[in-house]
């Protein structure tokens, strides 16, 4: 028996989730965008999974260690988990072009969105990117889904960018209720 494939709400960490902070290298500098924990939890009972999502070329640029990102990411997993929304997974990537070379992981490619899929049973088809930046929504004309751009972070940065199929919401609170809203996450995207 196969178990159906669930829809998922991919979303960047820095300026999305957290107060954005260039090169966050520190567990002491960790600040959730107001509103977070609520929108987490109203997606897990709006029935998505939730998956962070991070570039994190901070480490392929020297600027801190693998190390360093792992403390921040334990803080945030602790600060979720203590308020009972912690991601059902995160995915990271360490590299940069200009340093590292291509990788298949490094939004908007959709490395980490596909091993994510591939470890929780994800439709990628029904699931929403959401982030700061172009390279957080532009996955969705990779994989499927609906893209989502938040002006908080560098969000205001690329909003003339943004192309006709990107829903705009003015933070992730805001994304998390208009997801809920919308779509019945058993039949697909609204």
């Amino acid at each position: 028996m196969t178990m159906a494939l669930r829809p998922a709400v991919f979303v960047d960490r820095d300026g999305t989730l957290l107060e954005e902070r260039d090169y966050l290298a520190s567990p002491d500098d960790v600040e959730l965008v107001p509103g977070t924990i609520e929108a987490l939890g109203r997606l897990r009972r709006s029935g998505f999974l939730v998956v962070v999502v991070t570039n994190q070329s901070g480490i392929a640029r020297g600027l801190y260690t693998e190390g360093d990102y792992r403390a921040v990411a334990s803080r945030v997993d602790e600060i979720l988990d203590e308020a009972g929304v912690i991601p059902d997974g995160t995915e990271y990537c360490p590299h940069h072009p200009d340093f590292t070379g291509p990788c298949e992981c490094r939004k908007p490619a959709a490395g980490m969105h596909r091993r994510a899929a591939r470890a929780l049973g994800i439709d990628l088809r029904r699931s929403f990117f959401v982030g700061d930046k172009l390279s957080d929504v532009a996955v969705a004309d990779t994989v499927g889904g609906k893209g989502v751009l938040v002006l908080t972070g560098y969000g205001r940065d690329h909003l003339s960018a943004v192309g006709p199929d990107v829903r705009i919401e003015p933070d992730f609170p805001s994304a998390a209720r208009w997801i809920s809203s919308s779509v019945d996450p058993d039949l697909g995207l609204g």
